[in-house]
């Protein structure tokens, strides 16, 4: 139980802090700045590996977990138990957010502000890039050390700084799943469930191709 306690409590301080940095944005009128929301997502996702990469392998994200079951660096019978830990820990962090911010009309919703289709690539692509990084610093299915924590966190922050205008920069499909679902913005929240998953995938494939000796490891499922 220890490894679904530390998904949910990381996604859901993930969610928290990420989205309701997004959240108090908007009901200020802009006081934290685009700026100010990627730097807290990035920071929030270095100190939750810190916290919880020995324990868990701080997924904190559906697509991730997928990955990792595909690239033979994690069982695919936990994949289920840690994708409803996740999904529970950030429902749990929006449900808080309506509460301390009933006025938000988004809750850090992901809403893409160009066409479906253009939105799609770029939240694979994202993702894509995101998991390329996980993949090639992380031990098994962990994400452990100095070098895991910075590098993810600032390829969280890099991501949500230049993409964030334009799909929110999600790359998770639960921090997606729960403000859409509660601030009731469910339009084109598909395509934060499928492009992620898409783009976790085939960074684990490109993977396979320059070093398969450390994408593919049955010792770790």
């Amino acid at each position: 139980m220890k490894k679904y306690i530390s998904e949910f409590i990381g996604t859901f301080s993930l969610i928290f802090c990420g989205t309701g940095a997004m959240t108090i944005n908007e009901v200020t009128g802009g006081e934290v700045t685009h700026v100010g929301i990627g730097i807290t997502w990035g920071l929030i996702v270095m100190a939750m590996i810190y916290a919880f990469g020995e324990t868990s392998g701080a997924h904190f994200n559906p697509a991730v977990t997928i990955a990792f079951a595909y690239a033979k660096k994690f069982a695919w019978k936990e994949v289920p138990k840690y994708i409803v830990a996740q999904i529970l820990g950030a429902f749990a962090a929006s449900l808080i957010l309506v509460f301390l911010f009933p006025t938000s009309e988004f809750l850090g919703s992901t809403i893409p502000t160009v066409d479906v289709g253009r939105a799609f690539v770029l939240e694979l692509l994202l993702t894509f890039f995101l998991m390329v990084v996980i993949i090639n610093v992380s031990t098994g299915s962990k994400e452990i050390g100095v070098v895991a924590g910075i590098a993810v966190g600032a390829v969280v922050l890099l991501e949500a700084l230049f993409a964030g205008p334009i799909t929110n920069a999600s790359m998770n499909p639960a921090r997606s799943l729960a403000p859409n679902i509660i601030s009731g913005n469910i339009k084109n929240l598909w395509l934060y469930m499928v492009a992620p998953v898409l783009g976790a995938l085939l960074a684990v494939a490109s993977c396979k191709l320059v070093k398969d000796e450390n994408c593919c490891d049955d010792s770790n499922c």
